[in-house]
């Protein structure tokens, strides 16, 4: 679409966003019109009232990754936040790992990457194992109907967030209670600057108990590392653990209980999975690009006039990527509005891309391999306990996720 009939749009025709209220388990009309008539467009943000764009296909959605022109900068005036981040947070809070541009954010990540590779990961494999069996052990002892949400989404997750950063178990679900708060796009000022100072305190604590009293776990030797380096500060180190607890939270539980779901919900790939385990990690790819939980919370802002498909985003001007959208792109996927266990998902943008491509993603491809084939091997006849129609959705939250997950067996 070219510029001028961008342009052109009055007040009252420009859409607010959140767009539609997003189920990945069916298609979403709007999107498809989107990419098709308009993959590039301007939306009102509801919980500002200001202009940004969304980018709808996969195509443009790589572009924006991968440009150096398009600044991940929360400060920067015109990123499109969408959650009501105070002026005072916004400049005291240091920033988290996703919301610095390079060179600040290569130091950081720099000291991330070797905590990630696939020989450290793979390394946790047993310790992983048993946390899922254990809670497994829990929901057989108990006898069907649980909520698989709190019975193993979070746990998982929260013990191994726990055991990465040494901290205590009951410290892990107090940030987690903490991250949940801060992705709600209804909380008001008051309330996420109370939330977000709280977390700030506790992390803090954290960190100091590591920087004088180190052990071997993977806030400490970041910690080590730096002390080496000399690049970062006390407060650096604090958004570093800040933005773990995030990426260790919520993918993770979140993929869990949708993941499980969606399995239920195509019988026929599920018994393929039960009766060959090592189909496991495509099936996790093609349930990180069909779910695409994070559809909307990845957000940029134009340093200068760039050019995306027809239309010019002026420098200054806020964007925002429609992951769910890109990862059901007709010209990127065949048939994407399919599930289907044996695609090729090479490509999907479930984790972001460019420099800010989760630096995580192997490890929560590891947790949820190990869950799924654990789960369906331990209770085989593992089954929605309510209809699928009853089933609470987290339609409020920047992480798209389930409020509780009925299961019997």
């Amino acid at each position: 679409m070219a510029d001028l009939a961008n342009d052109e749009r009055t007040e009252t025709e420009i859409p607010s966003f959140p767009l539609v209220e997003k189920c990945p388990f069916r298609h979403t009309p709007e999107y498809a019109r989107l990419r098709a008539e308009e993959p590039v467009s301007k939306v009102k943000l509801e919980v500002s009232g200001r202009e940004a764009w969304v980018i709808a296909t996969h195509d443009l959605v790589k572009q924006v990754l991968t440009s150096p022109a398009m600044s991940s900068n929360w400060r920067n005036p015109g990123y499109p936040h969408q959650v009501a981040l105070s002026e005072e947070i916004l400049n005291t809070l240091d920033l988290p790992l996703l919301a610095l541009d390079p060179p600040e954010h290569t130091v950081r990540r720099r000291l991330l990457i070797p905590e990630f590779t696939v020989k450290r990961v793979n390394a946790l494999r047993p310790r992983i194992q048993e946390f899922v069996d254990a809670c497994i052990d829990r929901m057989l002892a108990k006898g069907g109907p649980v909520d698989l949400v709190q019975e193993l989404a979070v746990p998982v997750p929260t013990l191994l967030f726990a055991e990465l950063m040494g901290a205590p178990a009951e410290d892990a679900t107090s940030f987690r209670e903490h991250a949940e708060g801060t992705m709600t796009r209804g909380v008001d000022f008051d309330e996420l600057d109370r939330l977000q100072m709280e977390m700030e305190k506790h992390l803090a604590a954290l960190v100091t108990e590591k920087e004088q009293h180190p052990t071997d776990d993977l806030l400490s030797r970041i910690i080590a590392k730096n002390k080496e380096d000399g690049a970062l500060e006390h407060h650096d180190l604090v958004a570093i653990a800040r933005m773990l607890m995030y990426g260790g939270f919520d993918t993770a539980a979140n993929m869990i209980s949708l993941g499980t779901v969606t399995l239920l919900q195509h019988p026929d790939q599920l018994g393929q999975l039960k009766a060959d385990p090592s189909l496991a990690q495509k099936a996790i790819g093609e349930l990180l690009r069909y779910l695409s939980i994070n559809d909307s919370a990845s957000a940029r802002v134009a340093t200068e006039d760039t050019r995306l498909g027809d239309v010019t985003v002026r420098e200054g001007e806020g964007v925002i990527l429609l992951y769910g959208s890109a990862n059901r792109d007709e010209a990127a996927f065949e048939n994407p509005d399919v599930f289907d266990i044996h695609r090729d998902t090479r490509g999907h943008v479930a984790f972001g891309g460019g420099v800010h491509q989760c630096p995580g993603a192997s490890l929560v491809k590891v947790e949820l391999e190990i869950v799924f084939n654990t789960l369906f091997r331990r209770i085989p006849e593992l089954r929605l306990a309510v209809p699928f129609e009853e089933l609470p959705f987290k339609n409020d939250t920047l992480m798209y996720g389930m409020y509780e997950c009925p299961v019997t067996w």
